[in-house]
């Protein structure tokens, strides 16, 4: 009796030890502030990377902002039906095409995880002692370098078509700081959809059916006074919007006394999209 007594307390000290030595799971492993922000970095670059080996995709992407500023701009300007606050349409409508190229870049990322998941890729990175946050965070920001280079081309157009933007380094800084908030929004809300749907198919039929109807109803192409109540209410509750007040504060009429509402919307939406984001990402691969 003593002896099988003994073995058992033999045994049940030897698993104690053995948990002891088990790395600890994903998302279970304490770390300091600048741990948390070397796995986001880390994470960043290995997505920037991609982009780095493959900078066709910026061409590609560059033909959509080219067609609504260059063709579609042009041809409203010379419409006087909408009230764009003394400045012709081209100017009034390119913050709101910089804003839907960030927004395009972005809702469409969490394909990524769906390839990473088929590829078995993801399962590798959900089995890291990374915080699941890190994770979601740092494909966020690659998505928003992707919209800053996406940013620099909308830029490089209005400079060429001579839309007169205000090309001060502060109004730029600006611009650029609430291009990164809608493209992390934006990448977030993505990779939680992607983690509820699964599979690309059904991914790119919700993607699509959220751009259209985000980007018309916002202010990116005409004021929201001259809209009907019932959609002044949605683009009121509309991330899009307040990303594109700001842009046009900073790059067109230089008036930011709204920049609080637009940044703490846009700031309280991320916090929202990131935390659902973290708690289903690793639904992806169930």
């Amino acid at each position: 009796m003593n002896s099988g007594r003994s073995a058992g307390q033999g045994g049940a000290r030897a698993e104690a030890a053995a948990k002891k030595t088990l790395p600890p799971a994903a998302g279970t492993r304490k770390q300091s502030a600048w741990d948390f922000l070397r796995d986001i970095l880390t994470l960043t670059e290995m997505e920037v990377r991609k982009l780095r080996h493959d900078p066709s995709e910026l061409l590609t992407r560059a033909l959509q902002p080219a067609f609504w500023l260059l063709i579609f701009g042009q041809a409203f300007s010379r419409l006087r039906g909408i009230d764009t606050g003394g400045v012709s349409y081209q100017v009034f409508m390119t913050p709101g095409i910089l804003a839907q190229s960030v927004m395009f870049i972005a809702i469409f990322f969490g394909i990524s995880i769906i390839w990473e998941k088929d590829m078995g890729i993801l399962q590798k990175f959900l089995a890291m002692p990374i915080h699941r946050t890190a994770l979601v965070l740092g494909k966020a920001f690659a998505a928003a370098v992707r919209a800053l280079a996406q940013a620099a081309v909308v830029f490089l157009l209005a400079a060429l078509a001579g839309i007169p933007l205000r090309w001060s380094p502060g109004a730029l800084a600006a611009g650029a700081g609430v291009v990164v908030l809608g493209a992390v929004f934006f990448a977030t809300l993505s990779m939680f959809i992607a983690s509820l749907v699964k599979t690309r198919e059904r991914f790119m039929g919700i993607g699509q059916l959220l751009t259209m109807p985000l980007f018309f109803a916002s202010n990116a192409l005409y004021p929201v006074s001259i809209m009907p109540p019932w959609l002044q209410v949605v683009a009121a509750a509309n991330p899009l919007s307040y990303m594109v007040n700001f842009l046009r504060g900073a790059l067109v009429t230089g008036n930011l006394s709204g920049w609080p509402a637009d940044v703490g919307v846009l700031f309280f939406a991320c916090l929202l999209s990131t935390a659902a984001a973290t708690c289903v990402y690793p639904k992806v691969i169930v």
